[in-house]
């Protein structure tokens, strides 16, 4: 199998979410960055080619060029040899990664509009429902004896949704009213592999 290779930004949540799967899965990537500011490289024609939305990250591999965030994490999680347990192989485990796609993807326009002014104001409220959505379905989770999302162990959707609240200090929200949440933080950070980013704090 051919090394891919990962266009990724260093503070972009949804980049961090891919480093994390390959570092996880044991998958082999090539890094290339992508300065997303004050560079405006993705609006640049160049970049637009491999991505004409203009977002990081991006996954090419030859001829094969995903743009999607859930695709890329996919994608990576088959190629690494401790991937196949974090393939989303259940409905539900679909359903959640969805979810970090579709409803947490306001956690990281809430950010963007704290750090760099690019973002939407409205989003944190958005993010923080969204959260509140994860914290009951991770305490429910925690009853059942589960410790991930979709499961007993860490799926794709884990790791999707990971940065959403990991980052979620940069935007003004505090964590005391999100117990499960940083049980299951904590969970994720204690896996082998499991890799940071820039200002991600030192602990949940």
């Amino acid at each position: 199998m051919s090394v891919p290779v990962l266009w990724t930004y260093d503070l972009d949540e949804a980049c961090y979410a891919a480093r994390l799967t390959a570092a996880l899965a044991g998958a082999e990537v090539t890094l290339r960055a992508v300065d997303v500011v004050p560079g405006a490289e993705t609006g640049s024609a160049a970049f637009r080619a491999l991505s004409p939305m203009g977002r990081v990250p991006v996954l090419v591999d030859g001829k094969v060029v995903l743009t999607q965030t859930e695709a890329i994490l996919t994608d990576l999680a088959r190629r690494g040899e401790r991937g196949a347990a974090l393939l989303p192989d259940t409905p539900e485990a679909l359903d959640w990664l969805i979810f970090a796609a579709r409803d947490l993807s306001a956690a990281g326009r809430a950010r963007a509009a704290a750090l760099f002014g690019t973002g939407d104001a409205r989003a944190a409220g958005e993010a923080r429902a969204a959260l509140l959505v994860l914290e009951d379905r991770l305490t429910a989770q925690g009853l059942r004896g589960a410790g991930f999302v979709a499961g007993n162990t860490p799926g794709v959707a884990d790791l999707a949704l990971f940065p959403g609240f990991a980052l979620s200090r940069d935007w003004g929200l505090g964590h005391e009213a999100f117990p499960a949440l940083r049980l299951w933080a904590r969970r994720i950070r204690m896996l082998p592999g499991f890799v940071g980013m820039p200002g991600l704090p030192a602990f949940p």
